[in-house]
């Protein structure tokens, strides 16, 4: 199963019969008004609760397999998981059917989200790129911050830590008052993996594959070793790659994936372009490069990041 893309791809045009598509999940009745995304086995609906007139994201995922059914109520599971103002929190949900491969018949999860009328930071960022107007480096750090202590919460989740495994710009949504969420839980997994053996490496190669987006992709998740452990640290390249899109508009490896060069062998080298003619200060360009490790065991923690990104937030305020 794949995950939906959170950036809201909005559909003009709906037919009259799709704006007037009722739900009823666990008891509540929502009223569809518009197609917000759509992905492999998943869409994202705008919708509004008949009884309060509050505007949700209804998430739907169609179910092939138990395996399917059992994926998708992770991500519900996840979110009961973790206790952040940063991170998304599942409304309501409801699993329709019963996913039988044998038989060939699907069940449906609809999982009641906020909505968020920003959308989402990739969104943000792709409206700032068009007239280059790169934000300023207090906000980019003040925002930062925010994704940060979402993403400390997820890594430090009882009775294990857990890893996002897809962060990226367009799974981190703006509230109304320009807070960072993290949303898009499908792809979390426990933080810390040993993995011994070929089949353990190709079967977590797989995964990545499948789950994290390319040119935010830690380097240890293109060719997983053999015998070796994997930990929360995949996250902050994930992180690193956000903060560089945060100033230039796009992860350091968009580029090579829009020229068809291989992303894979550009992350192992360790390269990191820092455009010459960066507006931000050289603290910013070392934050993003203390992230950006190609080796695991070197990269920082979460609340290392968070210490250093609050010295720098002091350090910027001193300078005005």
């Amino acid at each position: 199963m794949q995950s939906i893309g959170w950036t809201l791809i909005m559909k003009r045009g709906c037919l009259f019969s799709c704006r007037k598509e009722t739900l009823n999940i666990n008891g509540s009745r929502y009223t569809v008004r518009e197609r917000l995304a759509t992905g492999g086995f998943s869409l994202i609906d705008l919708g509004e609760n008949s009884s309060t007139r509050r505007s949700y994201a209804i998430k739907r995922i169609t179910c092939h397999s138990i395996d399917d059914q059992n994926i998708a109520l992770r991500e519900i599971e996840n979110c009961r998981k973790i206790d952040s103002e940063n991170v998304i929190q599942v409304v309501d949900y409801e699993l329709k059917g019963q996913a039988d491969i044998v038989i060939n018949t699907t069940s449906t999860l609809f999982i009641v989200l906020p909505y968020y009328k920003h959308g989402s930071l990739a969104d943000h960022l792709q409206l700032r790129s068009r007239k280059q107007d790169h934000m300023p480096e207090a906000q980019i750090l003040q925002i930062f911050l925010g994704v940060c202590e979402g993403l400390k919460a997820i890594h430090e989740a009882k009775p294990v830590p857990l890893a996002h495994r897809d962060l990226k710009t367009a799974n981190i949504c703006l509230s109304d008052s320009f807070e960072p969420i993290i949303v898009d839980l499908g792809s979390m997994t426990e933080a810390r993996l040993q993995i011994v053996g070929q089949t353990d490496a190709q079967r977590l190669q797989d995964e990545a594959e499948e789950r994290s987006s390319i040119v935010y992709r830690a380097p240890e998740l293109f060719t997983v070793k053999t015998y070796c452990t994997i930990d929360e640290r995949s996250d902050i390249w994930s992180l690193g790659c956000v903060l560089y899109a945060m100033c230039y508009f796009n992860s350091p490896y968009d580029p090579i994936y829009e020229r068809g060069d291989s992303v894979a062998l550009a992350v192992l080298s360790g390269n990191i372009n820092i455009p010459e003619d960066s507006i931000y200060t050289e603290d910013m360009h070392e934050l993003i490069k203390y992230m950006l490790r190609t080796d695991p065991m070197e990269r920082p923690f979460i609340f290392s990041v968070i210490e250093r990104t609050h010295d720098l937030i002091q350090k910027l305020e001193g300078r005005l």
